[in-house]
Order: C-alpha cells, then structure tokens, then sequence
C-alpha cells in the first residue's frame, strides 16, 4: 500500500485514480460512528464520578480502561484484516461494539464501576478493529497525493459524531435523572440508601446504550451486503516478507507513533477534565448538565476544522499546518492555565479548532514511503492511540495534587512535541535525498 506525502505529487501504481465516493460515503458512517461513541465517555466520566464517590485518577480509569484497548487489540485486528479481509474485520468490530454496548445494562442494573470498565473494553476492542481497517483503507481509497485531504474529511464526520455526542448525552444521561447530591451527604447515606441511589442513578445510560447497540448491529448488516471496492494493496496488513522490525529503519513512523500517542492523550485529557473545569467556581460555575453542553463547542471546532482542513491541505503541506495548529493549541492550553474565569473557559474551547487536522495528518505523514510496511506501520500507530489511555490517567494523578486548572500543563508538553514532529520528526530518508540533490 504506497501512500506518498500528501503535499508532494508521486507516482503511485497501487492507489486509485479517483475517489470511490460510495464506498468513501459507506466508511464515513464508521468514523462518525466511533467519534460519538468516544465522545460520550467525557459525559460518562462526571456522570460516575458523582455515582462512586470517585478522585479524578480513579474516574480516569474510563479513559484508561478504554483506550488500552488500542494498545492490546491493534495488532490482533491487523491479524483479523489478515485472515478476513477489510470488509469482514468491519463487521465484526461493529458487532464487537454492539456487544460492549449491551453490557451497560447490567453494568447499571448492579451498578458495579468495574463492569462499566469491562463494558468500555469490550466497546474499545471493537472499535479498535475498524480503526485499524478504517484509516488505511481510507488512505488508498483514491490519488495517494491527496490521502490527507481524505482522512481529514472522513475525520470531519468523526468530528460531527463527537460534536452531536454531548448534547445527546448531557439529555439522555445526565439530564434524565435528578441532580447528583453533594459529596457529603453521599457519604452519610446508609448502605441499603446508597444503593437505591446509585440504581436510580445509574439507570439513565441503559436506554441510551440499548438503541446504540442496535444502530450497531444495523450497521454492521449494511455494511456486510454492500459491496465494497478491493483494493489489492489494502488487502494485507503487510505484504509477506516484512516483520514490524523491519520498521526501524522508518524513523518517521517511530516518531509519528509517540505524535499519535501524545495528540490522542492531549485531545482525550482536554475533553475527559472538561465538564469538572467548567463545573469549577474559578473557571465556569457551571452545573455538570451545561458544562456537558459546551462540550460541543470543543468538539464542533474540531469538526469544523476538519472541513476547513480538508480543503485547506490540497494547497498548503500538511507538516507546515500540522505545526501551526500544535503551536496554537499549545498557547491556548497555557493561557488557560494562567487565567480565570470566561478567558480560561473560552481559551480551552477553543482548542477543538487547532486539534481538528492534527490526528490524519501525523497519520499520513507517519506512514508516507512505507511502501509494503504500510499496514504493519498503521497498526504502530492505533496501538499509539494507547496515549488517551495514558496522559489522562497521569493528568487525573497532577489533578489530585495540584489542582484541576494546573495538570493542563501535560496537554501543553504534548503540543509542542508535535510541533517538533511536524518540523523535524516527519522527515524520511526519500525527503533527504532530494533535498541533497537539490
């Protein structure tokens, strides 16, 4: 699968000539699919920290539970694409989700936090298998020069899912049971009181998590009948012959793996403390059910940014842009840090917009001149994805210690390594070379 840079016309003989706009539009609903899905967690994480009486590191356990499922079933799905193909991996990552999905019932029913997190894993290991399938498959689906552009704009549907996510969430979730009492009174109820409700509140994510299982399963039947393009150089995850060792010799995709690793942690640590900043007195005083709500300001810049990026990217070289919006997010995390009130709000919202084109372009920069390592080298980088695991996890431990508005400082870090991937770490041997010609 030869994926060249997608600001650099190459000749590619495995890419198509032009886009398969059906099979683009069929795949698209996947992206949006697992973008809303992921989203929800940021409502899920208010919604059971007040339920379990929970610290941030202990809540982050969501983010955790989920996203390590990126990093334990992203070379298994490459095995699964292997032996099935694309369209069958597909299938089976839908109904893996569907499956994880349905578990949130019981999860309530009890309620017991570590089925909730058996549930997520379940819902992540699914949809690890299509991101796998997904983004490459996306990649080749047309003129390799403009890959980006195309991953950007699959990206911007992803971004709609996440953008639609808080408000059906905060209504069917958060807004559909009585208002979390305070952690103190909490505290003083007696066991058979404390159960009843946790069971009353916990019961608003079974409705919801029931129809998402079916519009799952329902997918996935359409997806099984309709009749995707073979693509042959998609069609392996690694053509015989190579081993993911033979991969070091790609620096570029090494350091685009800890650029997915830290844009993932960045975006996913953001939107996980989001509600809890917005809820704080100093930031935005906000009840949990309106702090959920502007969570769609984050996500819905990122969407729009995606649209505008997926123009943008045919004209202007995917590293330069990718470097600017790091730059930009990076000042925006800070200055957020050093503020209060609206400015401290806004300034984080407003982090949405620059990450919008960050993850496809890292993505497509990362396995550019991989050639038939390009499968093997995607799967590298969905196991990255294990950062949204990681980051979140250590900002809920610098939250715990130092406060909620001083553990951005871990969102900052990351930026600015992407800033120096985008300048230095995307460069390949091929780039080198014709530069030294030149």
């Amino acid at each position: 699968m030869a994926i060249s840079n997608a600001t650099q016309p190459a000749v590619v003989t495995t890419a198509e000539a032009t886009t398969d706009k059906g099979a683009m539009a069929m795949v698209t609903t996947l992206f949006f699919m697992w973008g809303f899905l992921t989203c929800l967690n940021d409502i899920l994480i208010p919604h059971l920290k007040s339920i379990f009486d929970l610290n941030y590191a202990q809540i982050m356990l969501v983010q955790f539970s989920f996203f390590s499922a990126y990093a334990v079933f992203s070379f298994p799905s490459g095995k699964i694409i292997d032996w099935l193909g694309y369209k069958r991996a597909m299938v089976i990552g839908l109904c893996t989700m569907g499956l994880g999905a349905l578990l949130f019932v019981p999860a309530a029913s009890l309620p017991s936090y570590p089925l909730f997190l058996t549930a997520l894993i379940i819902l992540a290991a699914g949809m690890t298998i299509l991101q796998t399938s997904a983004n490459p498959y996306v990649a080749v689906l047309g003129p390799a020069r403009t890959a980006a552009s195309r991953l950007n704009l699959t990206q911007a549907f992803n971004s709609l899912g996440t953008f639609i996510a808080p408000w059906v969430g905060s209504t069917l979730i958060i807004g559909a049971v009585a208002a979390p009492v305070a952690v103190e009174v909490l505290r003083k109820m007696a066991a058979p009181e404390l159960q009843a409700y946790r069971v009353s509140q916990a019961a608003s994510v079974k409705g919801p998590y029931i129809g998402f299982a079916l519009v799952l399963f329902l997918i996935a039947v359409v997806i099984g009948f309709y009749k995707l393009p073979t693509i042959p150089s998609a069609q392996s995850h690694g053509e015989k012959g190579t081993s993911y060792f033979d991969l070091i010799h790609h620096p570029h995709l090494i350091f685009g793996a800890l650029g997915i690793f830290t844009y993932v942690g960045a975006e996913v640590a953001i939107g996980s403390f989001l509600v809890n900043y917005l809820n704080h007195p100093q930031i935005g005083n906000l009840t949990l059910t309106k702090a959920a709500y502007m969570l769609s300001y984050y996500w819905g810049g990122a969407m729009v940014g995606r649209f505008v990026g997926s123009a943008l990217l045919q004209k202007i070289p995917t590293g330069k842009m990718l470097a600017f919006n790091a730059a930009i997010a990076c000042i925006l995390v800070i200055t957020s840090m050093l503020t209060f009130g609206h400015v401290a709000m806004w300034t984080i919202l407003l982090i949405g917009l620059f990450n919008s084109i960050m993850f496809p372009s890292i993505f497509t920069l990362s396995i550019d001149g991989l050639g038939p390592l390009t499968g093997k080298g995607s799967a590298v980088l969905v196991a990255a994805i294990v950062g949204g695991a990681i980051i979140p996890e250590l900002q809920g431990l610098m939250a715990d210690r130092v406060g909620i508005h001083h553990a951005f400082i871990l969102p900052a870090l990351c930026y600015m390594y992407i800033v120096f991937f985008a300048l230095k770490g995307s460069k390949h041997d091929t780039e080198m070379v014709i530069k030294a010609e030149a």
